[in-house]
């Protein structure tokens, strides 16, 4: 028998930018710091280890979304801002390879590749993306230039939707505490598991935690060696994208250029709209995304194993591992 979460994790829609642990505005003393940091042995001073920690809190223990305003990058090249955005984030935490070339810092932009691509995935197109969380504890946005129309990021509150189900479909939420299959990455060359299960939503040690990539899912049960979807396995998904679309439930915020997003992949889901881009590449929507383990972070369920190589509280753990020795 499954009941509310009760946490500051569980919000509605816009109630999330009146919370107290939203927004963070750069002042001068932080912007004096973070300019020391592009030199190559630059270290955090008290005041920026003060922000990073209450941004780790915030996101581990109150709402699980944080926006960060005021990073200069008007005069910075892309390698500088990567390098400082990186910088920034192994003060949050450990920050895990988002490829199988060990990427720790991912580019999020249309590359034009065609669907059946194998190189695609879903940031590097133009295309509306479904509710999903990602392979880490925290996924964080760094917005290099926006796109010319569209690109907004929308969020919703992973444990109000289940409070939801809870109230007006306990069978299908009960279905989402079961695991599901899902599909190894195409671009997971260092996985050496053609698919795992997980659930959607768990309870460990009294801590929730969501975990949904639709995308994967569905290419999981079109493998001819695993069982069809079921109807009420699909009614399940459908109900989160459903609930999640609902203008009282989402938040909805288009980064501005120097806009750091930061969010827990257990207690929200995010997506991206579709966008328009500009003709000239270097004016094009530019967006850089870090993955990170915090070590703050929650007990997660053992069936979390094989997907992020550990479960523990305080663990490294998430990304994609790099491949090794990799023929030129």
């Amino acid at each position: 028998m499954h009941t509310a979460i009760e946490s500051p994790c569980v919000w509605h829609g816009e109630e999330l930018f009146s919370r107290t642990d939203w927004l963070h505005q750069l002042n001068a003393e932080h912007l004096e710091q973070i300019e020391s940091l592009k030199e190559e042995n630059g270290k955090p001073t008290h005041e920026l280890n003060r922000l990073c920690s209450g941004i780790r809190n915030s996101l581990e223990n109150h709402s699980g979304a944080t926006l960060v305003r005021g990073l200069p990058i008007e005069n910075l090249g892309e390698e500088c801002a990567k390098k400082l955005f990186l910088k920034l984030s192994s003060h949050i935490g450990h920050p895990v390879s988002q490829s199988a070339d060990g990427d720790l810092v991912f580019s999020v932009r249309d590359a034009g590749y065609q669907d059946d691509d194998p190189r695609s995935r879903g940031p590097n197109t133009s295309k509306k993306l479904t509710f999903h969380s990602d392979r880490c504890d925290i996924i964080g946005f760094l917005c290099l230039r926006q796109a010319k129309s569209g690109g907004e990021n929308d969020i919703v509150s992973s444990a109000a939707i289940h409070n939801l189900l809870l109230k007006d479909s306990p069978e299908l939420l009960q279905e989402l505490y079961r695991p599901f299959y899902y599909k190894c990455h195409n671009v997971d060359a260092g996985n050496t598991k053609p698919y795992c299960r997980q659930p959607i939503f768990s309870l460990t040690r009294d801590k929730f935690a969501c975990n949904l990539l639709r995308v994967l899912i569905d290419r999981a049960y079109a493998m001819p060696e695993l069982p069809d979807m079921t109807d009420v396995q699909r009614e399940a998904l459908d109900a989160i994208e459903s609930l999640a679309n609902q203008p009282g439930i989402r938040a909805g915020i288009l980064q501005q250029p120097g806009d750091m997003l930061f969010m827990n992949n257990w207690v929200t889901l995010h997506r991206r709209s579709g966008f328009e881009d500009y003709l000239e590449p270097e004016r094009k929507r530019h967006i850089l995304r870090v993955w990170i383990s915090p070590p703050n972070n929650r007990q997660i369920d053992p069936l979390f194993m094989d997907n992020y190589g550990a479960v523990d509280a305080g663990s490294i753990r998430g990304g994609m591992t790099p491949v090794i020795n990799r023929e030129q």
